[in-house]
Order: structure tokens, then C-alpha cells, then sequence
């Protein structure tokens, strides 16, 4: 795992600054800080930290073919590469290492740019092409691993693994501008994150997942010649013909190789074990492919509403594994400006806290950890996707023109119930009943609902908004879905934006913060894609989610795990914001660094404000958004943090 940038002339071959290049680099080395490496030639400049995972001795980025023709800097890992190793050789190519960057190399001479169709793992690379003048960069299938990029006004184009490095390039020429994009700002509170390609800053981009970009230099790219190309996408076919027991067998098997394929490494390995059915699934198969017991790390909560640990340890002691547990305050809500730092964007999801402990534990016993991220996603797991399907069968019951006035109606004038749990929330119900399906689920998800987005808006950026919607995100991958099963959908809706956006970004952010690689077994593209040919009812049946998986795993789990409510990876935040943070709260959200924008109505924010601290409704959620992007505001907008600033200690006594 590692840290990659760069820096292209588009328009000729102007020098590059090296010490340009090496603030952009220096401002990753939490991301791979055993070693960091410069190539400079005409035009081009490959900055690369690493942590050093596979050929730790040989395997020195940037990396190049046999002449020197290609370089490349490379974030990830190919995990069949030791497949593709004798089929390149059998063509004619020489191996100087045994490394996964360099079979990224030969397979781009022998492949072209369809070399990403063979390769399984998570990975972002940008590779130079000497003879061919061409630059080619690509993200893994699932948007696992992450990638920016930006074409400057003079034909400068940036890139990097985090903002952050874009951020760092200032030049003679200038820097990347960062002016804020409005439309990131809908999506932001609508959402919690902003959602690919779109990066706050209206001057960058996100590689979005299973894309691929060709630069020829001399060719300035322009507007479309910086649309990358799709290379993959999941199709829900549904027509599997499987019996339940079959469809078990086959998991089992697909998990197991799915698993193996992920502990290839040349460093202390573990997982993730919070005690839920997906990381319990990662651990269940490691521990019948592992010869010693499999390291583990829980994160135990002193409050129990939160605490999943008992159930982690049963797993634990099921496979006698070399468990660890730490527990975590309640109140540890003292990240909130580290956060802010590392993510370079605003992001709202609050468990990137206990996201950050767990790889904080993690790392002090192992390099690479396997996780269960991407279950929820592909097994049908998340108690919204069976809400969603309860509500769609009360949509087609009745005609549009009678649910949408009725229940639009009845959406309007029934008082809001936070306290109440969302199946009983009947407001809820009516305003997703009087929506299509696409549109009720974007407002199912959305953190700050329209209605609260019209009133927490200026009307100056509303002008600026002219008219857009985060909704328009789920309205294009809806027309590309190529579905219209109810539930797979939504999955595919999540797959494409929520598990990108959200999940996989914190999971990067919070591990690379201490230079741990996580690996998600779950996010194989070859199961994701056969999990797609599974109807619909092997995945939700009933009030069940992750049907299959949990009948698949019943002989290796205890019910007590498979079949408990699933509790998720959460903080107390309505009860921080009504005692310890109260203050904070109301200095950030009514302050003048919210207010000097000119985006948000002050009367707004003091109702949010007022009435969640008074009791009378629950908008944790809302204001931990707002306080998120004033955190964003006064640590990356207003100043460049020092590399060294980005974790809570140096990154040296970090991964000691």
C-alpha cells in the first residue's frame, strides 16, 4: 500500500520543480512512510511513498520496463499477479523483481489499456508511456483504492492519492485553485461526502471507480479529453437458477478463495473483528486457511449501546484467534480536526471515529488487516434495503395519481418523530410513498432531507445551485443500472455511490493515517459479479437481510452472531451535542466561519441548533454535517496543514 503523485506537462516538456514535486510527495509519507522515491525527466514527475507489503527488497517505486520506456507509480495490490507473471513471460517479457507493479508494466505493453481487464485487487496507478507519449491512469473496479487528478489553466495536470498532494503543488504558474464547487455542497448535505467524480474543489476530480484515462501529450486534453472511459461495471441479471444449498456450497467456496488470495504478504497480517456477520464470515475463512492463529482487533465502546465486543470475542474464541480489544470512550469526539485534516474534503460520517481507533489498534500488531466492508452492499444487509423493498410494494399497489397528492399530503402535515424507530416514523413512510423508488431511496439515505437543505441554504447559493440536485447522482446511475428489481437497484445504487463515497474513503483515510493496509475480501469483483446473478429473495427474504450468507455460514458461526440485530459502527452523537460538545457546537454552527461563507441562513442554523439542544428534536446528524465543513473550512480551506500534522502524533511513533 502507498502514497503515489505526479506532475504532467500536457502541452510540451517543461521542467518539473523537484522540490515541488517533493512537497507534494512529503504531504502522503503517512501513506507509506519505510521509503519515498522521485523520477523527474522532461515533463513528467512520479512522486511515490511506500509501504512495503510484497518484495519488500526489490519491489522500489517508480518502477520501470526493461528500457526505461515505461515508468509508473502504483497504489494497491494485483492479488493474481503471480498468475500473470508466467503468461507474460511465455510473450517475452523480462522480470527484474518479483513484484505486482511490475507485471502492471509489462501487461500495459502487452495489453494496452485493456491490461485493467486482467488484473483482480484494488489499485490505482498512473503509468508513462515514453515511445508512445502517453500517460494512462485507472482505479480498481470497486473504487477501493483512491485517485485525484486536476488539469491546471496552463496544461499542468496533478495527480495524487489524496487531495492533499494536489494541494501541496504551488508553482510559478499557480496551484490548484480552491474554489469551492456549489454543487459539492448539495451533495455534501445531502449525502455526507461528495460523491465521485466531483471533489469539493470545482478544479479537481475523483478517478471515478472502473475507470481508465489516456493523455497523449501535445493533445491538450481540454473538457473531453478528460472524460475517463468505464472499463467495467456489475450486472444484475438475477437469473441464477441455484437451490439455497447449492447457492451455499458455492459462497463458501468463493469466500474461501476470495480470502487466500488476500493474505499473500511479506508482513504481520490480521483482521478486523467487530463481531458482525461479514468480518466474522473474513475470520471464519482465514482461520481455516491460516497454519498459526489469525491476529484480531476489536474496538469495545464503555457505553453498551454501542458495544459489540462480547460478540467478537465469541467469534474469537470459537477460532482461538490472538485477540486484542481496546475500549474506547464514549465522549472520544477529539478528532474532529485531525479528521478534517486527513480527509481534505468534508465527510459526515460519524463512525470515521471509531473507524480511526480500530486501525490505530491494528497497527500496532500487524501491516495488513482483512475486513468485512462491502457485505452490506452485495449480501443485501442494511435494514434500509428491507424498509425500501416494504415501501416499494406499497407504491405499486396504488397508482401514481392517486399515492403521490395522498401521500405528499399526508408527508406534509404529520409531525416529524425522530425519537421513534424508522419503521414507526409514518411521516417517513408518507414522503417516500409519494416519491418513484429512485427518488425515495436518495431521500431515504440523504442526511439533510430537501426540505431542510431549501431552509438551510442562502439564497445566493441556491442561485448558484441553479437548480441542481444530489439527486441527479442516483437519477444517472439508475439509468444505467439495467434493473428494475426493487432490491437490486438500490444496491446497485449503493455500490456506485454510498460504499465509494462513504465507506471505502473512510476505510482508506483512517488506515492509511497509520500506515495499515486494509483488504476487503468481500469486494472481489468476480464474487460481486456472481452474487449478481443471484435473484433477489437469496438475499433479503422476509425481515432477513444477508439470507445467504448467514445459512452459508451457519455451520461455522453461532446464531448468536449470524441472527442478532445488527447494531452498526456508531457514536453517541445526540448525547454529545446536548453535554460535552454543546458548546462546541453552537460556537461552530453560529460562528463566523460558517456565517463569513454566505451560504447558510443563521436563522436556520440557530433552530437546528436550539431545538436539538432543548430536546425537541434529534438533528445530530445534521449538525455533525455542519460541523464536519466548518472543521473543513478552517483546516484545509483556510491553511495547508504540515504533513506532519496530519495524525494526531508523528507519523514516526504512529507505526512504531
Amino acid at each position: 500500500m502507498c502514497g503515489i503523485t505526479g506532475i504532467f506537462d500536457t502541452r510540451g516538456a517543461r521542467p518539473i520543480d523537484r522540490a515541488v514535486l517533493q512537497r507534494m510527495n512529503d504531504s502522503q509519507t503517512h501513506r507509506g512512510p519505510d521509503e519515498g522515491s522521485l523520477h523527474i525527466e522532461p515533463g513528467l514527475g512520479f512522486g511515490h511513498r511506500r509501504l512495503s507489503v510484497i518484495d519488500i527488497a526489490t519491489g522500489q517505486q517508480p518502477l520501470f520496463n526493461e528500457d526505461g520506456s515505461v515508468a509508473i507509480v502504483f497504489n494497491g495490490e494485483i492479488y493474481n499477479y503471480q498468475e500473470l507473471i508466467p503468461e507474460l513471460m511465455a510473450a517475452g517479457h523480462v522480470f527484474h523483481t518479483r513484484s505486482d507493479t511490475e507485471v502492471i508494466v509489462h501487461a500495459w505493453e502487452q495489453w494496452g489499456e485493456r491490461c485493467v481487464d486482467r488484473f483482480r485487487g484494488m489499485f490505482a496507478f498512473v503509468l508513462w508511456d515514453r515511445n508512445k507519449q502517453t500517460l494512462f491512469m485507472a482505479r480498481d473496479r470497486l473504487g477501493v483504492k483512491p485517485l485525484y487528478y486536476a488539469l491546471l489553466d496552463d496544461g499542468t495536470l496533478l495527480f495524487g492519492s489524496e487531495l492533499k498532494s494536489l494541494l501541496a503543488y504551488q508553482a510559478a504558474g499557480g496551484g490548484l485553485k480552491r474554489d469551492i464547487d456549489p454543487l459539492a455542497i448539495e451533495e455534501y448535505f445531502s449525502l455526507g461526502y461528495v460523491a465521485e467524480p466531483r471533489t469539493i474543489f470545482r478544479q479537481a476530480r475523483k478517478m471515478p471507480p472502473a475507470h481508465m484515462l489516456s493523455i497523449c501529450r501535445g493533445q491538450p486534453p481540454g473538457a473531453k479529453g478528460l472524460e475517463p472511459k468505464e472499463y467495467w461495471d456489475v450486472h444484475f441479471t438475477l437469473g441464477n437458477p441455484s437451490t439455497v444449498a447449492d447457492a451455499s456450497a458455492e459462497l463458501v467456496h468463493r469466500l474461501r478463495e476470495s480470502v487466500k488470495l488476500r493474505l499473500i504478504a511479506e508482513v504481520p497480517l490480521g483482521a478486523f473483528l467487530s463481531g458482525g456477520v461479514d468480518s466474522s464470515a473474513v475470520v471464519a475463512a482465514m482461520a481455516g486457511l491460516s497454519d498459526g492463529p489469525v491476529n484480531t482487533c476489536s474496538i469495545a465502546f464503555d457505553d453498551p449501546q454501542f458495544n459489540e465486543s462480547a460478540f467478537a470475542q465469541m467469534v474469537a474464541d470459537r477460532y482461538r484467534t490472538n485477540h486484542r480489544v481496546e475500549t474506547v470512550r464514549s465522549d472520544d469526539f477529539d478528532l474532529i480536526d485531525t479528521l478534517a485534516r486527513l480527509y481534505d474534503e468534508p465527510y459526515a460520517d460519524s463512525s470515521a471515529i471509531p473507524t480511526y481507533r480500530v486501525c490505530q489498534l491494528a497497527r500496532k500488531h500487524v501491516t495488513v488487516a482483512l475486513s468485512g466492508d462491502g457485505g452490506d452492499e452485495t449480501f443485501g444487509g442494511y435494514r434500509r434495503y428491507r424498509l425500501h423493498l416494504l415501501e416499494e410494494r406499497m407504491r405499486s399497489a396504488l397508482p401514481a395519481a392517486i399515492r403521490q397528492p395522498l401521500f405528499g399530503l399526508l408527508g406534509r402535515v404529520y409531525p416529524k418523530a425522530d425519537w421513534a424507530p424508522r419503521a414507526f416514523r409514518a411521516k417517513t413512510t408518507f414522503e417516500g410513498m409519494a416519491r418513484t423508488s429512485v427518488e425515495a431511496y436518495f431521500h431515504s439515505v440523504s442526511i439533510l432531507r430537501g426540505p431542510m437543505r431549501e431552509q438551510l441554504f442562502s439564497d445566493s447559493l441556491k442561485r448558484e445551485l441553479a437548480g441542481y440536485s444530489a439527486q441527479e447522482v442516483f437519477d444517472f446511475h439508475a439509468g444505467r443500472a439495467g434493473t428494475d428489481d426493487p432490491l437490486a437497484l438500490i444496491q446497485y445504487l449503493d455500490l456506485k455511490t454510498y460504499l465509494v463515497g462513504d465507506i471505502n474513503t473512510k476505510v482508506d483515510r483512517a488506515s492509511m493515517a497509520h500506515s495499515l493496509e486494509v483488504r476487503e475480501p468481500l469486494m472481489d469483483h468476480k464474487l460481486v459479479e456472481w452474487l449478481a446473478t443471484l435473484p433477489s429473495n437469496l438475499k433479503v427474504r422476509g425481515q432477513e437481510g444477508k439470507y445467504l450468507l448467514k445459512k452459508a455460514l451457519e455451520p461455522q458461526l453461532p446464531n448468536d452472531v449470524l441472527y442478532r440485530p445488527k447494531m452498526g459502527f456508531s457514536v453517541p452523537l445526540a448525547r454529545w451535542f446536548r453535554g460535552p460538545l454543546k458548546q462546541r457546537v453552537r460556537d461552530a454552527v453560529l460562528g463566523e466561519r460558517l456565517a463569513s461563507t454566505g451560504w447558510f441562513n443563521r436563522s436556520y442554523l440557530q433552530h437546528l441548533v436550539d431545538a436539538h439542544q432543548s430536546g425537541a428534536s434529534d438533528y445530530s446528524g445534521p449538525l455533525w454535517a455542519l460541523l464536519m465543513f466548518e472543521a473543513f473550512l478552517r483546516n484545509v480551506v483556510d491553511e495547508a496543514p504540515a504533513p506532519e500534522s496530519l495524525a494526531e502524533r508523528p507519523v514516526a511513533e504512529a507505526v512504531a
